[in-house]
């Protein structure tokens, strides 16, 4: 077994798991939330507290010729960032407060051993962006992929610096996924797919690798990126993927299901959620896909982050996901006392 492979076993069970952002301004106590709030410690950004903790920020701190304006919003000189831009992860800049409030707090409480997640934005998402701030396309995915490998391989030492037992988890972020299929898209599925998986590779070997969208997408494209972990929303669509779902888990693969909804009105219980993904694995399973291999190979979390939310609300979504993650731990160990395994 490698190590990658090793350090996915600790993310399965129903375990509960952050997405990333976080309401916070405090850091020290979005450090306490997140390490203590979900069942995976999941290191937060803080978009609220400061601007420059928002997704594409953090990957674009570091590039020669982008400054950060009010509001997350970027400028590019395109004389100073050209194809081969040396690029810095300064950890040290205010856009990763988070990440380091987070890795003073797991040191004094414990948390090396433990499983860890983290998440980064893609170079499909950043690309993108890029491009719509001026950059030609070829010249904006190109950067945007070398500042996501040289970002994840950065931040991966840093945490494996501060916690150097814990098995970790990256998974890169890419809402824009739910678009990549549409005509007007500014590269084609094939392009994404190698940018992705050469996101997830600069990822250090031992490191287990992840994808996120936070909408529905194709998620036979989402697979064919060679993501570990795919984190995505539990919708009723997800049945017409079966095929493609049962062969990943089987290979080891495994799926963070996003239970909770993190925009609209909240429930006070968990029921409604949980019997949701009840009924879509029993779908799945008509269909073909193992039943306790499912339960098993699972995590749950809620749809997106939590930044747009008050505190107490990111506590009460943090709170009924953990309960949902709970039933589905039930119902894996008793599956595997029913086989005698």
């Amino acid at each position: 077994m490698t190590a990658s492979v090793a350090a996915v076993e600790r993310f399965t069970n129903g375990q509960s798991v952050g997405v990333g952002s976080l309401p916070h301004r405090d850091p020290d106590a979005a450090a306490a939330f997140a390490s203590g709030e979900f069942e995976i410690a999941t290191v937060p950004s803080l978009p609220t507290r400061s601007p420059a903790e928002g997704m594409i920020a953090q990957a674009i701190a570091g590039l020669p010729g982008v400054s950060l304006g009010q509001y997350g919003s970027f400028a590019i000189d395109p004389v100073g960032l050209t194809d081969d831009t040396p690029i810095e992860t300064d950890l040290s800049s205010d856009a990763f407060v988070g990440l380091r409030a987070f890795l003073d707090l797991a040191r004094q409480v414990g948390v090396d051993g433990s499983p860890v997640k983290w998440q980064f934005v893609g170079p499909v998402t950043l690309g993108a962006a890029l491009q719509r701030a001026g950059l030609r396309n070829a010249q904006a995915f190109t950067i945007a992929a070398d500042a996501v490998r040289h970002h994840v391989a950065e931040i991966s030492a840093a945490v494996s610096g501060a916690l150097p037992n814990s098995p970790q988890l990256v998974v890169l972020d890419e809402p824009l996924l739910v678009d990549l299929m549409a005509p007007d898209f500014p590269i084609p599925p094939d392009v994404a797919v190698d940018l992705i998986s050469t996101g997830m590779a600069a990822a250090p070997a031992g490191v287990a690798v992840g994808l996120h969208s936070c909408g529905p997408c194709d998620v036979a494209t989402m697979l064919e990126t060679g993501p570990q972990v795919i984190s995505l929303p539990v919708s009723e669509g997800l049945v017409d993927y079966a095929g493609y779902l049962g062969r990943f888990i089987e290979a080891g693969g495994v799926i963070a299901w996003g239970v909770l909804p993190t925009a609209g009105p909240l429930p006070a219980k968990p029921d409604r959620y949980w019997r949701q993904l009840s009924e879509i694995w029993c779908a799945l399973v008509e269909r073909g896909v193992d039943a306790s291999e499912l339960r098993r190979r699972s995590m749950v979390s809620p749809e997106c982050g939590l930044a747009h939310h008050q505190v107490s609300t990111a506590r009460r979504v943090s709170r009924l996901t953990r309960e949902i993650g709970r039933k589905v731990n039930a119902q894996a160990i008793s599956t595997k006392l029913a086989f005698g395994a």
